[in-house]
């Protein structure tokens, strides 16, 4: 890979761009704005950065991040996405995004519904479970002590492998859940969401995770 599309320029979006410049990548950057609002990132990150539309971000990144409000995720443009490893930084906030039903009978789970509107990607969940500011100061290198773990969840063993070489790349060990409907343990108000645990940490909060409607 050479390329990082990247849907959304926020706290998340910002800060991957920056590790993605970092590690040697170009990075494709959009937002809702338009391009010419992203100019002061752009300069920041360098020749190896520049602004487009989602859909020029998406269909031109080798792996597409996608980081904006859940409840934007219908404005992406599918067809752009087609045949792309995605993956998806999301939490659900119903105050920010609206009462979303089949999130609040826990029948599918966010990174389910942005699978569901790009049905021709292959989605993981990912960085849904660090504060940005985190990103830059908590990765190490391969092997170091207690290195953070962060974890994938995704349908595709090739889009989970690949999301988890570039979650390598910077810094972090990390937690192969399996599928994506498995994201639900590591959704906000679970044991392992915001905390910074190694891999033995992790696995056993993801382990102790519970259901909203089971947790007292």
């Amino acid at each position: 890979m050479t390329t990082l599309g990247i849907v959304g320029a926020g706290h998340i979006g910002s800060q991957l761009a920056r590790l993605g410049v970092a590690s040697g990548y170009n990075v494709v950057l959009s937002n809702s704005r338009g391009p010419e609002t992203l100019s002061g990132l752009v300069a920041e990150l360098g020749p190896k950065a520049r602004a487009a539309t989602s859909a020029v971000a998406a269909s031109t990144g080798d792996l597409v991040i996608v980081t904006i409000p859940l409840r934007r995720i219908e404005e992406l443009p599918s067809a752009a996405f087609a045949g792309k490893v995605v993956i998806d930084t999301n939490n659900y906030y119903p105050q920010r995004d609206g009462a979303i039903a089949a999130l609040d009978d826990e029948s599918t789970t966010s990174s389910e519904l942005l699978q569901a509107h790009l049905p021709n990607a292959h989605v993981v969940k990912a960085f849904n479970h660090i504060y940005a500011s985190e990103l830059l100061t908590d990765g190490s290198p391969a092997g170091t002590p207690n290195r953070r773990a962060l974890v994938v969840a995704g349908d595709s063993a090739a889009a989970r492998h690949a999301a988890s070489a570039l979650i390598n790349e910077f810094g972090f060990d990390t937690l192969d859940l399996g599928s994506l409907a498995e994201g639900w343990r590591i959704q906000r108000d679970t044991p392992g969401y915001g905390l910074r645990m190694n891999l033995d940490e992790l696995r056993a909060a993801v382990d102790a995770a519970e259901r909203y409607r089971d947790m007292s």
